[in-house]
């Protein structure tokens, strides 16, 4: 904090001798850190049950946000609500508790949970694979513009694919490949079984590995169990998606024949064709079903000069509820995912009620089911309240934590747009550089709702301090990132604790948010795509 001050200090003085300064921001307003923390401390108590949607928890979070949106004197933000409805269904799958793979004289029976997790988004009561042949089909990726098709040549209607995880720039070090090591969508897993579908297959199972998929066996455990949520949709869908563990893998390649044989060299080619693996898959899944309507939460600043030009702020407010125990603890609070961001977005709102009234108008929109598939944003997007050509820009905030003030600010999906240059701007007058995301490989900018926004070609913003920290350094925040990543992620143990939650490092993300947001709300310019951005087309396409 002692290499702050005297930047701020320096800072104010050059704003009080500089006439032009229309495009910074001179406010003294500060987003409360207190306001943070005990959003915080409230969202993420064992009282709100881990605030999954269709639950009690939910009830209680989408009350609490209407009642803080409310106290601050903003409008509701749909019509004279401040909800807007998102119609879901609910399937509680119970897998059998073996999935059972045959064939070439050979048996061999997956443990549920430990080797391998099923879920469905059909919803008759009783969901199957009986007997469906395996195929081996690459990374499972149809990518005309790479020249990639990793199902051609095979009928695949009751067949199952068994997949790898990431991209195949992943594994090739190779910027040639794909983006090389940048993760592109057809890495996701949301991808993957989007594209399974639309070839007919009634089944995936995509291979964990820790290091391209990013994240633990223990984390697809908790985030592939119990009820799951999707939107109500007439898409195509398979019978079953799963995932199975490494050495389930090497069991089942053994039984085909292929044990002495890298699949992972096979599928880094783009002439790769499906390898059947001779084996048959069987795996039931027993639904319960509930279909319900979960809600966004909304409330609307209006703006002054140009009220009918929007930024959207955006956070997710659901967690994973209350699951399997981990240590006794049953109750998923979700403290830094995303307790943090629904909490440091209420304290943005808070700055712009005490500041001037913004030209634009700024819309706070909290999410639902972003843990299950970015499912509320992607209704917004599908569903937009206010029309996408006049929303100026989204800044998303998913789960702030640092251990003081950040020295970077690491934006996910840099050199995507403009956004980059007023994230740099605000940046600068905070002391603080700005780097792309270190770790691209891992998908982040597919994995948080700004993702939805991007597609309907909404310029859009996902950026907090994750690199160095101005006291600690950066070493110690690489240990603090990977304890999170390995010991808490999706777990129970992401709970607040006071003593270790340090608000002055989500606070000065925040500040720099509402920064962005303050320029952005009384300028006229709409920030752009640049040139090679994918979703540049579609900004293009909505203003026409």
């Amino acid at each position: 904090m002692k290499n702050i001050i005297p930047l701020l200090l320096l800072f104010l003085l050059f704003v009080g001798c500089n006439s032009n300064t229309k495009d910074m921001d001179t406010s003294t307003i500060q987003v409360d850190s207190m306001t943070i923390g005990n959003s915080i401390k409230i969202l993420a108590s064992d009282d709100f049950q881990g605030r999954k949607p269709f639950t009690e928890g939910e009830e209680k979070t989408t009350a609490y946000l209407k009642e803080q949106f409310s106290k601050l004197g903003l409008q509701p933000g749909n019509g004279d609500s401040y909800f807007q409805e998102v119609p879901m269904v609910a399937i509680t799958g119970t897998p059998s508790e073996k999935m059972k793979i045959s064939g070439n004289s050979k048996n061999i029976e997956l443990q549920y949970f430990e080797d391998f997790v099923a879920v469905t988004r059909k919803t008759d009561s009783v969901v199957e694979l009986n007997n469906s042949e395996l195929v081996f089909a690459g990374y499972g990726i149809v990518a005309p513009e790479y020249g990639w098709n990793d199902y051609k040549g095979i009928d695949w209607k009751g067949k199952t694919a068994v997949v790898l995880v990431n991209d195949p720039g992943f594994e090739s070090q190779d910027s040639t490949v794909f983006k090389g090591n940048t993760m592109t969508y057809y890495g996701r897993w949301t991808y993957k079984y989007e594209e399974a579908a639309r070839q007919g297959a009634a089944g995936l199972l995509i291979i964990h590995d820790t290091k391209p998929a990013s994240y633990g066996w223990n984390v697809v455990q908790s985030s592939w169990s119990g009820s799951k949520l999707s939107l109500l949709s007439d898409a195509p869908k398979i019978d079953v998606r799963g995932w199975i563990t490494q050495e389930a893998t090497e069991k089942i390649f053994k039984a085909a024949g292929m044990g002495d044989k890298n699949y992972k060299e096979m599928a880094m080619n783009k002439d790769f064709k499906p390898v059947s693996l001779g084996l048959n898959v069987s795996v039931s899944i027993q639904n319960k079903v509930k279909k319900d309507v979960s809600k966004n939460v909304v409330a609307l600043l209006p703006g002054t000069n140009r009220k009918d030009e929007y930024i959207i702020y955006s956070a997710h407010w659901d967690h994973l509820g209350i699951g399997r125990p981990v240590d006794g603890d049953s109750i998923y609070n979700g403290a830094v995912d995303n307790a943090s961001g629904i909490a440091a977005m209420l304290a943005i709102a808070e700055a712009f009620t005490k500041d001037k009234k913004p030209e634009r108008s700024v819309v706070f929109l909290a999410v639902t089911a972003e843990e299950q598939g970015l499912l509320g944003s992607e209704y917004y997007a599908s569903n937009p309240i206010y029309p996408p050509e006049k929303t100026v820009a989204n800044i998303n905030i998913d789960a702030l934590s640092s251990p003081g003030p950040m020295k970077d600010l690491t934006v996910t999906g840099y050199g995507q747009s403009e956004m980059d240059e007023y994230a740099k701007d605000a940046a600068d007058k905070q002391g603080r550089y700005i780097i792309p995301d270190p770790v691209p490989e891992k998908g982040y900018f597919f994995r948080s709702d700004h993702f939805s926004f991007a597609k309907i070609g909404i310029p859009a913003l996902y950026a907090s301090g994750a690199y160095e920290d101005f006291e600690h350094g950066k070493d110690f925040v690489k240990k603090r990132n990977e304890d999170y990543e390995q010991n808490k992620y999706h777990q129970p143990s992401d709970e607040y604790d006071a003593d270790t939650f340090v608000l002055s490092g989500m606070q000065f993300d925040a500040q720099l948010l509402y920064t962005i947001g303050k320029r952005l709300s009384n300028e006229d310019y709409f920030p752009k795509w640049y040139d090679d951005s994918e979703f540049k087309a579609a900004r293009q396409q909505g203003k026409n």
